[in-house]
């Protein structure tokens, strides 16, 4: 019995008819994500850089050479505000981890790339990340992997 057994125990008893089943999966899928988002963020802390900040340097690194995308390609693959983007692009840049880059044809236009220290540190931090994920997966077998993200993938589409 986990602590999600025990509560959903206590609602039996106190209102027997409460469909507790979708609070059971909400329960343990928000405690292992806040497992995981712990895990990660210890990691990301050990390099100075948030969540957000290493997702905006893998997006630039995962986009292929050049490496460089526009702030509003960064958004619509991270789906943020322009707000929050801003915010990271300042953070990163002040850390030399990108440059952004005015067009000559049209001010108005930018452009984010990765800088060499951004390349080098995204494709350390990215094996270390990548790392982590596998542990804490570790106690799931390759087919019960696969099973699970067919059923999130499924259900994230009534969301997305």
């Amino acid at each position: 019995m986990d602590a999600i057994d025990r509560v959903v125990e206590q609602w039996a008893k106190e209102k027997p008819d409460l469909e507790t089943e979708p609070m059971s999966i909400m329960g343990r899928l928000m405690r292992i994500a806040k497992y995981m988002e712990t895990e990660v963020a210890q990691l990301h802390k050990r390099y100075d850089l948030k969540l957000g900040e290493f997702d905006v340097l893998a997006t630039l690194r995962r986009s292929g050479k050049p490496f460089r995308l526009t702030p509003s390609e960064l958004i619509d693959s991270m789906m943020l505000t322009s707000g929050a983007m801003t915010n990271r692009l300042d953070k990163l840049e002040s850390k030399g981890l990108i440059v952004r880059e005015h067009s000559k044809e049209d001010r108005r236009s930018v452009t984010v790339e990765l800088t060499q220290d951004g390349y080098v540190l995204i494709d350390k931090i990215i094996e270390e990340h990548a790392a982590v994920q596998e542990k804490l997966v570790k106690g799931i077998n390759s087919n019960q992997k696969k099973q699970i993200n067919t059923i999130l993938k499924g259900w994230l589409t009534q969301y997305e």
